[in-house]
């Protein structure tokens, strides 16, 4: 395809622009939020994961995911396995580990950029089993 769009994960799951979740999110395939979130939302790290953010969404919360396409805000750290791609009304306040990374004009990342070989960037982070102990 010469003039063609980039190939990836059909959008499978939307998050409508009047939609507000609380709480953590885990999915796999598309995933395209064009409402709020406050939690954390996390890609399958054993299958493909393409999280699409629209210029009206904004998550407050960590973001593991295998694909990132910004265009609204994120507060909270970014984790990102393969590529990130930063829309012109991109915002991030909070850290980005990052394998590839597309940056528009007006984009804005109110942290620190840290580029990581692909497979170093983890989706889910390293969750401990609670005690039964009293």
């Amino acid at each position: 395809m010469l003039f063609g769009k980039k190939k990836g994960l059909a959008i499978e799951t939307l998050l409508g622009a009047r939609t507000k979740l609380e709480g953590d999110l885990r999915f796999s395939g598309g995933l395209r939020i064009d409402g709020e979130i406050k939690g954390n939302i996390y890609g399958d790290p054993d299958k493909p994961s393409m999280l699409v953010i629209t210029d009206s969404a904004r998550v407050e919360g960590e973001v593991h995911v295998g694909h990132l396409i910004l265009n609204g805000t994120v507060v909270g750290p970014v984790h990102v396995a393969e590529l990130l791609e930063l829309q012109p009304k991109a915002r991030i306040e909070g850290n980005v580990q990052y394998a590839a990374l597309e940056m528009h004009q007006g984009a804005v990342v109110m942290g620190t950029l840290m580029h990581a070989a692909p497979g170093d960037v983890k989706l889910l982070p390293n969750l401990k089993l609670a005690s039964n102990q009293d």
